[in-house]
């Protein structure tokens, strides 16, 4: 079965073992996600089964937007509330401090990810080596914050949402939050809702071709020829440099690699009409 469709990845538990679930409900074997959401959040969770799996990168999922609450006065080593390791009463702060603060966040940003993280270092996962305790040498990433809103505060919990970067991570920019406030903070929610073009509508089944985001490349030769994944080169096409590329015949679409002039076949043959 080839199918690709959102779900709404419930609380407390992670993105890896919520795939068991949807594997059993859909009684296939094949199933893969695209963007991990940590075990406390939740949300929408791209997947997809069979063959629709070789897809993720080349869909349309940026920018990706976010509720989030702030607890202040909470501090946790995971940034989140799974590992709560302190909470202190803080003094109230106005609205104007919060969204001074919130504002502030806009642009392009530079940050450490979490030690809790799948980043991996030396082929370990950073989260790993904060289970263990273990020294841990994140490098600095940059984030694009297309925007930022104030949702409501009731003290100490400030909710807002947040527009992103693929690959941004919402814990930091609380903690980012928390420091521009200069109170100690960490989330206490974190609720993806959408990436890019992709929202959960009760798992309805979605054609990927709809979804698509990668160069059009032009295809000179017949129809037959690249349906059938034959043998072709560079000479085939309108664009000749290297790279990826989406063509098309009348009913299907392919994706190819051109390389060093030669054509090779990521996917192909997938029906443009899929219900």
């Amino acid at each position: 079965m080839d199918r690709l469709f959102v779900v709404n990845k419930p609380i407390f538990v992670s993105s890896n073992n919520y795939m068991y679930r949807i594997k059993r409900k859909y009684k296939t074997k094949k199933v893969g996600f695209s963007g991990t959401l940590d075990p406390f959040a939740t949300g929408c969770l791209i997947v997809a089964t069979g063959k629709f799996t070789k897809l993720f990168q080349f869909l349309n999922k940026t920018p990706k937007s976010y509720r989030a609450t702030l607890w202040l006065g909470a501090s946790s080593k995971s940034l989140d509330i799974e590992n709560i390791i302190d909470i202190q009463d803080i003094q109230e702060l106005s609205l104007e401090q919060v969204q001074e603060a919130l504002n502030s966040l806009k642009g392009t940003i530079k940050y450490l990810p979490p030690k809790y993280s799948a980043k991996k270092i030396n082929g370990q996962r950073a989260y790993d080596l904060a289970r263990k305790e273990q020294k841990i040498d994140l490098k600095e990433i940059e984030s694009t914050i297309y925007d930022i809103k104030l949702l409501h505060y009731t003290h100490p919990f400030i909710t807002f949402e947040v527009t992103v970067s693929e690959g941004a991570y919402v814990r930091s920019i609380g903690e980012l939050l928390a420091k521009k406030l200069q109170v100690s903070a960490t989330l206490s929610s974190l609720h993806r809702i959408h990436e890019g073009a992709f929202f959960y509508e009760n798992e309805k089944p979605l054609n990927p071709y709809e979804y698509l985001k990668i160069p059009r490349n032009k295809f000179l030769g017949d129809d037959e020829v690249l349906e059938l994944g034959k043998k072709i080169d560079s000479s085939y096409f309108e664009k000749k440099e290297d790279g990826e590329y989406l063509v098309e015949t009348k009913n299907f679409y392919s994706i190819i690699k051109i390389e060093n002039h030669q054509v090779s076949y990521l996917l192909n043959r997938l029906p443009k009409e899929y219900k």
